[in-house]
């Protein structure tokens, strides 16, 4: 299946065949003291520097998040977002449980945006969804509801039924429906890692849609967080995880070798041109240069 975004003039398409897609995730506010002051200040310098380096280390789409303690989401959502797609022609997820927010920035950007996020709650269903459908955006599906979040994989993909069940019936179609199966630390529960891995499979199998992941969320708390998001990474790809977000500077080369370990990197060519990028940017050492 199939999931297209758009910008100006660009396509991304996310495919449960693959390979896996990456959403930037550095234009967030969330510990990030120097974003927050730069988007209090309306100055976007900073936002379109964390762009430029997220794109050139292989984000396909960047997530745009604003929310911050005194940010007013309604009047900056739209205007970041707008700012970013314009400068950088790449599709954007929209990061915001502000429903205005929502309409503000889907009001105003180019193409195909990504909604982030809906879920099984009563409120956001009613909430969300019907936004999305008129302005003929892609959503993150988030498996959690009224109940909150479940330890059984099996009832996360009923949460996922729910949502694509109520998606449909507003016309929104499976594919503009990327169930995100959540991902929970391993440090406070060491089963949290299998019980997502194992509703990716169920949700694959049963549905057959895109699968999204908010994968460093797995090593919080952990010394060495960086060996465990890339051992999380290359399980997820293959289980079915068909795009994730992420910090592209640090986990783009393990997400393209485990594209390339599942066969859907002919001649190991993406793999090579972001080797090739990262040592440029300066963010790995050449192999050669260090006699290894």
């Amino acid at each position: 299946m199939q999931t297209k975004l758009r910008s100006t003039s660009k396509e991304i398409t996310l495919d449960t065949r693959g390979p896996v897609a990456i959403i930037g995730e550095s234009i967030n506010p969330t510990r990030r003291k120097k974003l927050t002051t730069s988007l209090m200040s309306q100055d976007f310098t900073y936002v379109f520097e964390l762009a430029k380096i997220q794109i050139d280390t292989g984000a396909d789409i960047l997530d745009v998040n604003v929310g911050a303690p005194g940010v007013d989401e309604i009047d900056l959502l739209p205007k970041v977002a707008r700012a970013v797609a314009e400068r950088f022609d790449i599709p954007v997820c929209l990061d915001s449980s502000n429903r205005e927010a929502l309409i503000a920035a889907l009001s105003v950007m180019p193409g195909k945006p990504l909604v982030n996020s809906v879920n099984g709650e009563e409120a956001s269903l009613n909430a969300v969804l019907p936004i999305v459908k008129e302005y003929g955006a892609a959503v993150i599906g988030l498996t959690m509801d009224d109940e909150g979040i479940s330890n059984d994989p099996e009832v996360r993909l009923s949460v996922a039924g729910k949502i694509l069940e109520r998606a449909a019936k507003l016309g929104i179609p499976a594919e503009d429906v990327v169930i995100d199966p959540l991902v929970m630390t391993v440090g406070a529960d060491q089963k949290a890692g299998l019980v997502t891995l194992t509703t990716i499979e169920l949700v694959r199998k049963e549905f057959g849609v895109n699968i999204n992941l908010g994968a460093s969320n797995v090593s919080f708390g952990l010394p060495d967080r960086h060996t465990v998001n890339q051992a999380f990474l290359a399980l997820a790809a293959y289980a079915g995880a068909s795009c994730v977000i992420s910090n592209s500077e640090k986990l783009t080369t393990t997400i393209r070798a485990a594209d390339l370990l599942l066969g859907r990197d002919p001649h190991a060519g993406r793999y090579i041109t972001s080797y090739r990028k990262m040592v440029k940017l300066g963010l790995i050492e050449d192999a050669k240069a260090g006699k290894s």
